[in-house]
């Protein structure tokens, strides 16, 4: 059996198993909104210009669906 992956939840800082959750990595869908709406008042920004070298590597990765959940291993062919 796997043990649960715990992490912090971005807004509010409670760590727990979130990504088991509907709104994962955030604990709670009000801290879900709360993020979004940082974005969208630009509290947020990506301030790096996007380059071809910040994805070298990822063509490389096998597909599947591990790439979006983190308790599946991408060594194990799922």
């Amino acid at each position: 059996m796997k043990k649960d992956l715990k992490v912090v939840c971005p807004t509010c800082r409670k760590k727990g198993t979130w990504f088991r959750g509907d709104f994962g990595p955030f604990c709670s869908k009000r801290c879900k909104w709360v993020d979004l709406g940082k974005w969208f008042e630009e509290e947020m920004v990506i301030s790096d210009d996007l380059r071809p070298d910040l994805f070298r590597g990822y063509g490389d990765l096998p597909p599947g669906g591990y790439l979006d959940d983190p308790d599946l291993d991408p060594m194990q062919g799922r």
